[in-house]
């Protein structure tokens, strides 16, 4: 379907799939696609790309074909997939072309884990790296009076472990804590006509104490005269600064000064926090000699800083305590992709009403449409990578090739306050014991500070960290009593720290002084509790009752909640998924217990529902009683 979006970029719908470019026309090529497994990979030698009239069965793009929405459902084994589209020249036409010089850009949010694609036979170009977007410019290809045929072949081996995956199942069968695989396409497809000389990507790094923002500006081609680039900023509808410079390279970095943040009294008006989330507009236009326009996108971004100082993570330069829930971002009929772009404000929205001011993503780089509605409902995310399974130099380059590709686009999302390449020694299991595996954590933890120094880096979540900016911690104790033995005071966290830690793991393999560090439970909890589950459901402890779950819950949260030394904790978890029954909600959100009562014991009682939240907040207060 053909789409068409406001000039405010921070008041989108949420359905676009990049929302920090915007451009105003674009085309959806959700729907129906033909696909099939190719089980004995004889695709290739068969032409499969040259004829699609092999693919006999069809597939709701763009869903996982292991899941429920896909119309395929088969979670096995199935390394290869192809999948075919019909692309019309009204799909061309419904992306926005009007001019002859337009070039057609096709775009994918993700395909796990590898990709090929061609258009009537012709090769097109390939990708590797599940979990990030690309495109190819397509405009060739396309017959320009009639329908060609676009096939997409996705290789995705649920056997090779140097593959970053997350918790995709290197069984057949999901078991503990991992999930059933996606394979293929799981975001977005689209098309979009765009002119030749244009803006390829904008980044934005503010800088709170200066009162201004750094941009950087990539063109898709180096500039064949002057070229100048214009940034036009507002909020709310009101101008905040305006500033043109010449581009004479393919990249170019500007610093615009924003005026209002002269006054030193008034500088808080303007900066972004989950309790203000207020958004900066910004419209970026290519200038030519002759003053016409070759090209213009919005944007946005969060004027506000992230930091640690004094044993404290901080926002805006001050203290804040991270209230966070550990979300796997994985849904029953959908798996890793979000049953639609109206699921990603909705779980947005409960994280808020239950308490919670974050959300760390947890083995999995998120939609970047997720990213938007943090942004712009406030919500603090901790992004992470998703791990491979085994180190080898396999493993470290897709590793290290990925993770740069995830931060350099999600970099200037105000809602991302924390970086996390690696979790619990996934892919390092050996660190403790091996050089060549606590340098690659170190060496991920520079590569994240070069990308992007404006945020904390987490080396190594959980235990054996390298350099970490926080100390992160992961602590399932049964009971409250336990929780408060640890951290009671920072004697008792010294100790935890010089011994083997929680899981029987050192927790630092880089010593460094524990006072003054900024300290953070970021996995605890972890109560089962599903009444009518089967025999494999799992967790850390189980609760008999909705009595004993309030309970177990309230004491272990509250432990943290109130700890004058951390800085935030982060609870397992947020939704039950598969086997997993830890969640506060059900695998298909329904809280366990009221909101009002999971919302007393993450944030404090009486504390009031955040403005944004309230309506969505009450619907399923009425739903689940």
């Amino acid at each position: 379907m053909s789409r068409s979006l406001p000039i405010s970029a921070s008041a989108q719908g949420g359905v676009y799939p990049r929302p920090q470019l915007v451009r105003p026309n674009w085309h959806d090529l959700a729907g129906e696609w033909a696909f099939d497994h190719d089980d004995q990979d004889t695709g290739m030698s068969e032409r499969w790309f040259a004829n699609a009239a092999h693919l006999g069965r069809v597939i709701t793009v763009p869903f996982p074909p292991e899941s429920e929405l896909s119309g395929i459902a088969d979670p096995g084994f199935h390394p290869v997939v192809w999948y075919s589209r019909i692309i019309s020249p009204e799909d061309v036409a419904a992306s926005g072309r009007s001019r002859e010089r337009d070039r057609v850009v096709l775009h994918f949010g993700a395909v796990d884990y590898r990709a090929s694609v061609w258009i009537d036979g012709q090769f097109i170009g390939s990708h590797e790296g599940g979990q990030t977007p690309f495109f190819f410019d397509v405009t060739e290809a396309l017959s320009r009076q009639e329908a060609s045929v676009l096939v997409v072949r996705a290789e995705d081996d649920p056997h090779d472990v140097a593959q970053p995956r997350g918790k995709q199942d290197w069984l057949e069968d999901p078991h503990v804590i991992w999930y059933h695989r996606t394979t293929g396409i799981w975001q977005p497809v689209w098309l979009e006509s765009v002119p030749d000389q244009r803006i390829g990507a904008l980044s934005w790094a503010p800088n709170v104490p200066a009162g201004n923002v750094a941009m950087e500006v990539d063109l898709t081609r180096r500039p064949a005269g002057n070229v100048t680039v214009q940034v036009e900023l507002s909020i709310a509808g009101e101008h905040l600064a305006r500033q043109s410079f010449l581009a004479v390279e393919p990249r170019s970095q500007a610093t615009i000064q924003i005026a209002r943040q002269s006054n030193g009294q008034a500088f808080e008006a303007l900066l972004w926090s989950p309790e203000n989330p207020r958004l900066i507009d910004a419209h970026v236009s290519i200038i030519a000699d002759d003053g016409s326009i070759l090209d213009e996108s919005f944007s946005y971004f969060g004027f506000r800083s992230v930091g640690v100082a004094g044993g404290r993570f901080l926002l805006n330069d001050r203290p804040y305590f991270v209230r966070s829930v550990l979300e796997q971002g994985y849904w029953p009929q959908s798996h890793l992709a979000a049953p639609s772009a109206e699921a990603l404000r909705a779980e947005v929205e409960l994280i808020k009403a239950l308490g919670f001011n974050a959300a760390r993503i947890h083995e999995k780089v998120e939609d970047p449409r997720f990213l938007y509605w943090a942004d712009r409902l406030g919500l603090l995310i901790w992004g992470e990578m998703g791990s491979t399974y085994e180190f080898s130099p396999e493993a470290v380059s897709r590793v290290t090739r990925e993770w740069t590709d995830v931060v350099r686009r999600d970099r200037s999302h105000p809602s991302i306050v924390t970086w996390v390449p690696l979790n619990e020694s996934w892919g390092v299991q050996q660190i403790s014991h091996s050089d060549a595996q606590l340098s690659f954590a170190q060496s991920l933890y520079h590569l994240t500070r070069a990308l992007d120094p404006s945020r904390p880096v987490i080396s190594n979540d959980g235990w054996e960290h390298a350099n970490s900016d926080i100390l992160t911690i992961h602590d399932y104790a049964g009971t409250a009593e336990e929780l408060d033995a640890n951290y009671r005071d920072i004697d008792a966290i010294r100790a935890l720290v010089a011994g083997m830690g929680p899981a029987g793991r050192r927790l630092q393999l880089i010593a460094r002084e524990v006072e003054g560090q900024s300290i953070m439970v970021t996995e605890f909890g972890g109560v089962s509790f599903a009444p009518d589950a089967a025999d494999d459901s799992w967790g850390y402890t189980t609760a008999t009752s909705y009595e004993d779950f309030e309970s177990r819950v309230s004491g272990l949260v509250g432990s943290l909640r109130d700890n004058p030394i951390l800085s935030g904790f982060c609870y397992t978890q947020l939704t039950d998924t598969m086997q997993e029954t830890n969640g506060l909600t059900d695998e298909n959100r329904k809280p366990k217990l009221s909101i009002a009562v999971i919302r007393g014991i993450v944030s404090g009682e009486g504390a009031p529902l955040p403005r944004v939240t309230a309506a969505a907040a009450s619907s399923l207060h009425s739903a689940t009683g």
